[in-house]
């Protein structure tokens, strides 16, 4: 193998972990620094709410656009453009952010970038690494999300307790430039725009996989979204729980790059394995119902490695279903991950508010509980096309 071929893979890897953090970063930075945002621009947490919920809303909107401009662009054009978005949004934020309504459209602006930069990355991962190292490198590609919180945590006593809050934003957006030079080349564009153009229809199962993808993520985000209020209000310090949601992202992170590296070993049944995380993960979000620090830690823990580990396992199960379109395949469950997490704390806060955290998170657990039921009732359909072998998987061996 030439040594420019077999250095193909890693940079498309290198490229795709970095574009996902690039095109991430705005919305956990929101997160993260909240308190100082809010405080200053005069907004609670209500309100940091409904800007994370309106960020995954248009996430959720642009996936399928973004799909096709991939199929016929190529992940290194489209990646480059959600990057310069996603820069454009973390300058924005620092400069112009003076109330909640600017923060909100600015935003916007980076969730048609975030979508652009995910659906690229799987688009080069697709073509550019072989198959038998595919799940890991989607294991590593989706691992940027956890990391992208932890440094967003980081960046509360680092910069914002020391500069201000505006300069972590700026900051962000000059560590995404180097992501520009490893945005890997993709010349299976053009072809792959054609097979999608003529095949628009999407099958069944891959529809299933989406409203599954938006039922299981409805239910992950509630971990990070009120997993430090809900412990508060049942006496457990916040220190404590802020400390487990830390230890939870780190466990995620390994979690999703270990089910990636099993996925390569064992390729057929990876659409059963998402199935059976997601059902874990019921039962750690059920576990987090229950009074005391010892259920809280469980159910992080059981949580966030299983309940939040399988974004990767699925793209991989679906770009091997669709390997000649990845993008416009991938779009389809990226759309029902962006609505879950737009729509499920929405959802999910107005249980806590009416009936109590524990009511909210047995809700929750059956929301990914049923995301298990219907990956399940998806598999007969997927499975033939999951453990073939593509046209794709010859070219980029």
């Amino acid at each position: 193998m030439p040594l420019e071929a077999a250095h193909r893979p890693l940079r498309a890897v290198c490229g795709a972990l970095t574009t996902t953090v690039a095109v991430s970063v705005p919305v956990f930075l929101v997160g993260g620094l909240a308190v100082q945002i809010g405080g200053e621009l005069g907004f609670s947490a209500a309100g940091t709410g409904l800007a994370m919920a309106a960020y995954f809303g248009a996430s959720a909107l642009a996936s399928m656009p973004a799909g096709a401009l991939v199929e016929r662009h190529g992940a290194a054009l489209i990646s480059r453009c959600g990057i310069a978005l996603s820069i454009a949004s973390l300058l924005a934020v620092a400069l112009a952010a003076r109330s909640l309504a600017t923060l909100v459209g600015i935003l916007v602006i980076g969730a048609v970038g975030n979508a652009m930069g995910q659906l690229a990355g799987n688009a080069s991962l697709a073509r550019r690494v072989p198959v038998r190292r595919q799940g890991l490198s989607f294991g590593v590609k989706q691992a940027a999300i956890p990391i992208c919180t932890l440094l967003s945590g980081a960046a509360v006593p680092v910069v914002a307790l020391t500069f201000g809050w505006r300069w972590a934003f700026a900051g962000a957006a000059a560590l995404c430039l180097p992501a520009f030079l490893l945005a890997p080349d993709d010349t299976a564009a053009g072809a792959s725009f054609e097979t999608a153009r003529r095949s628009r229809r999407t099958s069944r199962a891959l529809l299933v996989v989406g409203v599954a993808a938006a039922l299981g993520a409805a239910g992950a985000k509630a971990l990070g979204a009120f997993l430090v209020l809900s412990a508060a209000e049942r006496g457990v310090s916040p220190g404590l729980a802020g400390a487990a949601l830390t230890v939870g992202s780190v466990i995620c992170v390994g979690a999703r790059v270990l089910g990636g590296w099993q996925a390569d070993r064992h390729p057929r049944h990876q659409v059963a394995v998402v199935a059976g995380l997601l059902a874990g993960g019921s039962v750690g979000l059920l576990l987090l119902a229950a009074p005391g620090p010892a259920p809280l830690l469980a159910g992080v823990l059981v949580g966030f490695g299983l309940g939040w580990s399988w974004p990767g396992l699925m793209n991989f199960a679906v770009v091997r279903l669709h390997p000649r379109a990845p993008a416009t395949a991938s779009a389809v469950t990226l759309t029902g991950a962006q609505t879950g997490a737009c729509l499920g704390p929405l959802g999910l806060g107005a249980v806590a508010q009416a009936a109590g955290y524990p009511a909210m998170w047995i809700t929750a657990s059956l929301a990914m509980a049923g995301a298990a039921a219907l990956m399940v009732l998806s598999g007969r359909a997927l499975r033939p096309h999951v453990g073939g072998r593509s046209i794709q998987a010859r070219t980029a061996s």
